[in-house]
């Protein structure tokens, strides 16, 4: 039988734990896209904690007003008695206008008169966090990040088969609808994808094409894995206005933790960021979601189960460079493509995946360690590394001395 969800602490509990335990220094801001599971990581930890929490979210009906953070502040600070002091927890922070300046203010008050109120910040707008954080809180807080659920948490948590896990992906909130696809998909569709893109982006950022944000995401979901210049999404793509849009909404939806595209590793920032981008989903429910095929077709499909593999692959890694441990790219010179360039600590390391997409799918590595140095090649499937056993470890591993 496979365990709830609520059963499974992901392993950033015990960073957070960690750090509510010392004195209070820095405010906490827990960050990630919808449905990793920030509020109930939270929960689980500050349930556990031996001092008084409170717990409040600004998601509900009624209108909140910077007032209501002063409210909660200060009903916590009444809380916040001897030396072990309290924890504030506020949930969806980005739905209180002028936050920031709000908790900047309380935040300082209580650092003067050396208040021992610790304060977590969870929200489910990245984008619109982290500008709050950047133009008010400078110096004040420290980031848990949240990336999808990995493969090795899914099987922890539900005890997913890698075939699932490439399927449906890492939402663990989705996770007890796997029974019956149908609703599955429809659950994504209408909570997870609607919703990000309805209150994540167009309602908290401004977007004059909201149609050709929406389209564009489809299309890095139907070419998840593609590298496609921008000259030709627009070929693609109705009333697509100019390249510069199109990166700036796929910045947008990257930001969302939804699709995001890899820069070609040139060797220099400016000719990266000028290149054309490997698209690329964040977590393999989208693409199956959008493209609309089922568990079986997918799995009969040769081209597709390629693309997903490759695509699970590339989340994988996606999501340790959105966590900061990495930075991620693809390359492609004259006919010789690596799928994935890993750059940490000034070191490369260059990742082929042989999926079976091509009868005889060709390697570039070669041709890349010959033009920059590259410290270490990994090639996953066929009589390489096994694409399970590259998800069965955090990214970090792969990288390590």
């Amino acid at each position: 039988m496979s365990k709830k969800k609520t059963d499974y602490q992901r392993p950033q509990g015990l960073v957070l734990a960690g750090r509510l335990a010392e004195p209070r220094r820095f405010l906490q801001v827990v960050a990630g896209p919808r449905q990793v599971g920030k509020s109930t990581l939270v929960q689980q930890v500050t349930g556990e904690l031996s001092l008084p929490v409170r717990y409040v979210s600004a998601d509900e009906p009624t209108l909140r007003g910077p007032d209501w953070i002063g409210q909660q502040w200060e009903a916590a600070r009444l809380e916040a008695t001897g030396k072990a002091g309290a924890v504030l927890v506020l949930d969806e922070i980005q739905k209180i206008p002028a936050w920031s300046e709000s908790v900047k203010r309380l935040w300082d008050e209580d650092t003067r008169k050396k208040r021992p109120l610790k304060v977590v910040l969870l929200g489910s707008a990245p984008l619109l966090i982290a500008r709050g954080l950047t133009e008010s809180l400078a110096g004040r807080f420290e980031t848990l990040r949240l990336p999808h659920w990995s493969f090795t948490e899914m099987r922890a948590a539900f005890g997913w088969s890698l075939e699932q896990y490439l399927y449906f992906g890492g939402y663990p909130g989705a996770a007890p609808l796997v029974g019956d696809p149908a609703r599955w998909s429809r659950y994504i569709a209408d909570s997870l994808i609607e919703t990000s893109i309805a209150r994540d982006v167009l309602l908290l950022t401004r977007v004059d094409k909201p149609a050709l944000l929406r389209r564009l995401f489809e299309l890095a979901c139907r070419y998840s894995g593609q590298v496609l210049s921008y000259t030709r999404m627009i070929g693609q793509l109705q009333d697509a206005g100019n390249t510069t849009t199109l990166a700036h909404y796929l910045d947008l939806l990257a930001g969302a933790g939804m699709v995001c595209g890899l820069p070609k590793y040139a060797g220099d920032a400016a000719r990266s960021r000028g290149s054309s981008p490997k698209l690329q989903v964040l977590n393999t429910a989208l693409m199956t979601v959008i493209t609309g095929i089922s568990p079986a077709e997918a799995r009969a499909d040769r081209e597709f189960r390629g693309r997903i593999i490759e695509s699970a692959v590339g989340a994988h890694l996606a999501n340790a460079a959105a966590t900061g441990e990495c930075e991620l790219y693809y390359w492609r010179e004259r006919g010789e493509e690596v799928d994935f360039v890993v750059k940490a600590h000034s070191r490369l390391t260059a990742i082929e995946v042989k999926s079976g997409r091509a009868p005889q799918a060709h390697s570039g590595t070669a041709a890349f360690a010959a033009a920059f140095k590259v410290r270490r090649t990994l090639l996953l499937g066929g009589d390489g590394i096994s694409v399970e056993e590259f998800l069965s470890q955090p990214v970090a591993e792969w990288l390590a001395n």
